[in-house]
């Protein structure tokens, strides 16, 4: 049955006249008598009674009616869902996180999206370099980053773990039963810093103890920075999440005083949320929730 048509009983039944429902639906007043002689034809009986005074509601017409506006209720909606799921379509969530997060995090989370959200499409980006993904933010080149925390205010911050601070230290290192490695230590051992200004990280944990570091910097991932300190070329410091799964060679040792780096999510304070930015952070906080 033809919703416009309904609509129109409807509108002119809720006016009273034919001449009034012509101008708010934009029709003639002969074409929407026309359409409604063919709709009483085609439920077979009559629906408004005619008169000097305008038109009403038959018998059957007001019997009707309740249903009539609950199947153009029920019209509306899936023609709203249709809308947005086309919208859907078109949609792609860019994120630009590091290589530590999107190995250890992002599959998880972006299966519990897709389960969730199936018609939007994600591009992920993975990053080596501490500040990337702040500056892709703030260009516009992406719409969600996972990082650690650094100061600028363009970007609108969620706080989701805190990754633990670990000395790397060669596999023979006379550690004499101790659980954790003092700062103070790394001082004038041969340092291996990490590079693309994760070194920050190293910073605020040494220079507020006031340790120099004699530092070399290696220009390579943080992997074969690892393999490196498990030959002996020297030490260096990693949060957790960085040195997951790559530990058999090396001694991985919390710093004492304990340190840590806030991981998070980071959108630009001047972009509004898509529904499926939305659905994309609910998920990373229930696999926060969940796992970590």
């Amino acid at each position: 049955m033809d919703s416009k048509k309904l609509e129109i009983l409807m509108t002119a039944a809720d006016l009273g006249s034919f001449t009034r429902a012509s101008e708010v639906v934009g029709y003639t007043q002969s074409g929407l008598t026309h359409m409604m002689d063919a709709l009483e034809r085609e439920v077979g009986f009559p629906l408004l009674q005619r008169s000097h005074n305008g038109i009403q509601l038959s018998e059957q017409g007001a019997a009707l009616m309740p249903a009539i506006r609950e199947f153009l209720q029920a019209n509306a909606n899936l023609e709203n869902q249709i809308r947005a799921i086309a919208s859907q379509k078109n949609e792609v969530i860019r994120i630009a996180a590091y290589a530590s997060i999107a190995m250890h995090w992002m599959p998880e989370v972006l299966y519990r999206f897709r389960r969730a959200c199936p018609e939007i499409n994600v591009d992920l980006r993975m990053v080596d370099h501490a500040l990337e993904p702040f500056e892709m933010l703030e260009s516009g080149q992406t719409d969600i980053i996972f990082a650690s925390r650094q100061n600028y205010s363009f970007c609108d911050w969620t706080p989701l773990y805190d990754d633990k601070m670990y000395a790397i230290l060669p596999q023979s290192y006379p550690l004499k039963g101790r659980t954790t490695f003092p700062v103070e230590e790394f001082a004038g051992q041969e340092f291996l810093m990490p590079y693309g200004k994760f070194d920050n990280d190293v910073r605020a944990v040494t220079e507020p103890l006031g340790v120099r570091l004699k530092e070399t910097v290696a220009r390579v991932d943080d992997e074969t920075v690892i393999r490196m300190v498990g030959r002996g070329l020297g030490v260096s410091m990693m949060s957790e999440l960085m040195i997951r799964g790559r530990t058999d060679d090396v001694l991985c040792v919390p710093v004492e005083p304990a340190a840590r780096r806030e991981l998070g999510m980071g959108t630009h304070v001047k972009t509004r949320p898509t529904e499926g930015m939305q659905q994309l952070k609910t998920c990373v906080l229930q696999f926060i929730h969940d796992r970590l």
